[in-house]
């Protein structure tokens, strides 16, 4: 099967929609299949098989570079080529590139199909704008008419997904299907070392993820402040973006408050050097409000760390959490101090649910999400036969 995978910028680093097509990718070509890349690249990057410019915009390009993000120029004829070549064409996000995509596989009768990687928070956060419904709810309807109703099958990595654009009446077939993790062995040993159990230990509560106002880290500094365990907490924020530096100083000033005696750590990983964080957590806190599913608390569950997850409608991670103390509601931080202390506080039951976790994340192996995306694409392919 030849499969062409549209995306702005399949090399950039930092952010997770890329970083989830280049497994998908090394995957379906690992089970046999021709993938090529329609995608924008810098000088230093990979070339892609249908190399396109960078595109740059003037004065929101700033913006734009500190969300991790980066758009492509092209040419009708650029994308025609590739599109051309291809049995069914796959679309990562929805923006022009893609509906030039489209349009060029409407002239060669060739089958599209997309996956729900953004809601129109994520990009309006950025700007103060996440909570302003009529815009989001614009962009939604845009999205809908100009991409996805000429997708046949759109994939939906989370029930959430589904749910939303169901509510929005898209044409196209909706397929829950993960994107799934790379399976990691848990480094993690057996059975709790004995410092485990030290009282005067410093508690290692992490959070994985881009620094930016939908992920919420906000409300885990707020909740250091109702925390009872907040005095032995070493918080460490794992990513980069937007509000690092804000972060920074709020960070400072929960220090010389005296409400945390450990230092924040700002850390920027690798894919190892994230598995050793998570396998050394006591807890991992997910709060971000706006999340189509959560690549980053996908990861670190294969760790085993007990993970605390903000709970809200726009937000698909909550289904990771196997049990009520591990969900509290968005953007309250006295909810999120309770499950924090309440973890903490038993560290015999966290190891247990740690184990539990690990064995739960089996079902989200990317083997099978590749399996289900093979039969969607082949499945457009025959539905397209059949117009």
């Amino acid at each position: 099967m030849k499969i062409l995978f549209v995306i702005n910028n399949y090399y950039i680093t930092g952010n997770g929609l890329s970083a989830s097509a280049r497994r998908t990718v090394k995957a379906l070509r690992e089970a046999g299949h021709e993938v090529r890349i329609l995608s924008g690249c810098g000088p230093d990057d990979p070339k892609p098989d249908y190399p396109l410019r960078k595109f740059r915009f003037p004065i929101f390009q700033p913006l734009i570079d500190s969300q991790g993000f980066s758009f492509a120029a092209s040419t009708f004829e650029e994308v025609e080529e590739a599109v051309k070549w291809a049995d069914v064409v796959h679309l990562e996000e929805v923006f022009v590139l893609q509906w030039k995509a489209i349009k060029a596989a409407k002239k060669w009768g060739k089958p599209v199909t997309g996956t729900y990687h953004l809601h129109p928070e994520n990009i309006f956060s950025s700007l103060g704008m996440g909570g302003w419904k009529g815009i989001n709810r614009l962009m939604m309807k845009l999205w809908r008419k100009y991409i996805f109703n000429d997708c046949l099958i759109v994939q939906c990595p989370t029930e959430n997904v589904q749910d939303r654009l169901r509510r929005y009446h898209f044409k196209s077939e909706l397929r829950v299907i993960s994107n799934g993790v790379i399976p990691d062995k848990c480094i993690r040993p057996e059975t709790p070392p004995q410092e485990y159990f030290d009282p005067e230990r410093p508690l290692e509560v992490i959070c994985i993820g881009r620094l930016s106002r939908e992920k919420d880290q906000q409300t885990l500094f707020e909740a250091m402040r109702y925390a009872q365990s907040a005095g032995r907490i070493r918080l460490t924020l794992a990513g980069k973006g937007p509000m690092e530096q804000e972060y920074r100083k709020i960070a400072h000033r929960l220090e010389q408050e005296g409400i945390l005696r450990y230092p924040v750590q700002f850390k920027f990983l690798d894919r190892d050097g994230l598995r050793e964080l998570a396998a050394g957590a006591d807890l991992a806190i997910h709060c971000a409000d706006i999340e189509v599913e959560g690549l980053s608390i996908m990861e670190a569950l294969q760790q085993g760390v007990v993970p605390v997850i903000a709970e809200g409608n726009r937000t698909g991670t909550s289904q990771f959490a196997l049990d009520r103390h591990s969900l509290f509601p968005k953007k309250n931080p006295e909810a999120l101090a309770n499950r924090i202390d309440y973890w903490l506080a038993r560290p015999e039951a966290r190891w247990e649910m740690g184990k539990k976790l690990v064995k739960n994340m089996e079902q989200y192996n990317i083997g099978h999400s590749i399996e289900q995306l093979v039969q969607m694409f082949q499945d457009a392919i025959d539905m397209k036969k059949a117009q």
